[in-house]
């Protein structure tokens, strides 16, 4: 796992506090799930006990996530969650926060997982930096990587959801994939996506994970 040096609180940086007295790179809780990770599959750790794999991204191309669920069969809970990660303190920091939503108060449902959005996991955090928005994103993909295999192996092919066709935006029938190839066109900026697109145009509510999507890919594809 590639633990970087985090910046010390107290420089200016683009994370504020709500009340605007502060402002730094990462907050005190990113920070925390940074220099102490909670569910961190060590290289010892017995992965056969987990029925759920996810994977996404790779050590070539920047970060890799892989994640590791123990699912009970008769609930669809959570029982545990695993992780490695090769990638910055955000990712780590994210996924960290990311494996305790998901298992506290005895586990959440797959479908309350699916459920869950990338704002959700920074809203726990406390905020990331603008430029490290896609590190939840990240996690958000092996979470849902991870849902999809244990349906897979439980011969359930009706419950996956693959990933290039999640709706984004139901109005304008826009996909994750419909974006990432918009990225791909050359597509830099919300408004040039959406000229491509139409995502967003009447259902502004899908803006923000748009936006997250955006940088996402062009930081995967352009860096």
């Amino acid at each position: 796992m590639n633990y970087q040096q985090l910046p010390q609180s107290g420089k200016t940086g683009d994370v504020s506090s709500k009340d605007g007295t502060k402002s730094w790179f990462y907050s005190d809780i990113v920070k925390d799930h940074f220099f102490h990770p909670r569910n961190f599959m060590h290289e010892d750790g017995d992965t056969s006990i987990y029925n759920a794999i996810g994977k996404v991204g790779s050590p070539a191309c920047g970060d890799e996530l892989r994640v590791w669920m123990k699912v009970d069969p008769k609930t669809e809970c959570i029982l545990d969650f695993r992780w490695q990660t090769f990638g910055c303190g955000s990712a780590i920091a994210s996924t960290s926060m990311c494996s305790v939503m998901v298992t506290e108060n005895d586990g959440m449902t797959l479908e309350e997982a699916r459920a869950m959005k990338p704002q959700d996991i920074m809203e726990r955090l406390g905020g990331l930096p603008a430029r490290k928005f896609h590190c939840s994103v990240l996690c958000d993909k092996a979470l849902r990587d991870a849902i999809n295999d244990f349906y897979r192996r439980i011969g359930k092919p009706e419950k996956i959801i693959k990933e290039a066709s999640r709706m984004i935006d139901p109005i304008s029938k826009v996909t994750d994939h419909d974006i990432e190839e918009a990225v791909l066109e050359g597509a830099q900026t919300l408004e040039t996506v959406q000229a491509k697109t139409k995502v967003g145009i009447g259902n502004p509510g899908v803006l923000p994970a748009v936006e997250e999507l955006i940088r996402f890919y062009r930081e995967k594809y352009f860096g």
